[in-house]
């Protein structure tokens, strides 16, 4: 399909249910009942977290909201995930009703809603598969994008729109037309692996790629790191932290300067961590 009328579609039907909430909120989506990730997943046995400063993403990331005990993963249509053994906790957040939230999409999903809820609502912003910058503020304001050759234009085309139900619109189209190739270009290698911070992302660029967010990180007290990962999937399915089969079910991973991370369903390289660069207060992140 041109990417003409596949922008068209995804105007017209896009599928977040989150809550309504104003921003700066610490958290948009409905109380399920369980508790924040920090509380539930303590670090391994003589590691204490790394800390992480107040507002950050990393702080915002500990408080993730999960569903109470360890219920299953369920894709976007409501069927439940083929592989029911590669998590140990899901993340109480919506997952839409279109096959979009898949790896990066995820990624981008946690970023962006760090940012509205820290009223960054400026810094929200990522950039297509084809290069053009899809930003959030443009779309707050009514613009839309149209193809025009080979590029990607924002013209007026809506109502200014600043709600949340408008910011999961906008979401369903960077889901769209990004992914792990658009995302891994806008990260910034991280030359020292082996001090992973909270917010990073293992990456792999391609189609398909995947894409695992490092959602908490922890230190012995000989300055050796463990770290958690949050991942979704193909199809798009609810997020949910990852077990460490390395690990006889343990959900942490311990931090390495070279080798592979391997995951239940996916195997990077330690090389393959990126890092979000700092958002400026005016600009993309």
């Amino acid at each position: 399909m041109r990417l003409w009328s596949s922008i068209a579609l995804a105007l017209l039907a896009c599928g977040a249910t989150a809550a309504v909430p104003s921003a700066g909120g610490p958290h948009p989506w409905p109380d399920a009942g369980g508790r924040p990730l920090e509380e539930r997943l303590a670090p391994p046995e003589g590691c204490g977290r790394v800390p992480a400063a107040p507002g950050s993403f990393a702080a915002w990331l500990r408080r993730l909201p999960l569903r109470p005990g360890r219920p299953p993963v369920h894709l976007f249509d409501g069927r439940l995930k083929g592989n029911q053994e590669a998590h140990e906790a899901v993340v109480a957040i919506d997952v839409g009703r279109r096959d979009l939230q898949q790896c990066a999409d995820a990624v981008i999903r946690l970023r962006a809603e760090w940012l509205w809820s820290q009223g960054r609502e400026d810094a929200i912003a990522f950039r297509f598969t084809s290069g053009d910058l899809a930003r959030w503020t443009a779309w707050r304001a009514g613009e839309r994008p149209r193809v025009e050759g080979s590029r990607v234009r924002w013209v007026p085309g809506a109502a200014t729109d600043g709600s949340y139900q408008s910011f999961c619109r906008y979401l369903d189209l960077v889901f769209t037309y990004a992914g792990s190739a658009s995302l891994a270009r806008e990260l910034v290698p991280v030359s020292e692996p082996a001090r992973v911070e909270g917010g990073d992302v293992f990456i792999q660029g391609g189609h398909p790629g995947h894409a695992v967010l490092v959602v908490d990180v922890a230190e012995r007290g000989d300055g050796r790191r463990v770290f958690l990962l949050a991942q979704s999937y193909m199809p798009a399915q609810e997020i949910h932290v990852l077990r460490n089969p390395a690990a006889g079910g343990s959900p942490w991973y311990a931090a390495a300067g070279t080798g592979e991370l391997v995951t239940p369903e996916w195997v990077f390289r330690t090389s393959d961590l990126r890092r979000f660069e700092a958002p400026a207060c005016d600009g993309p992140p």
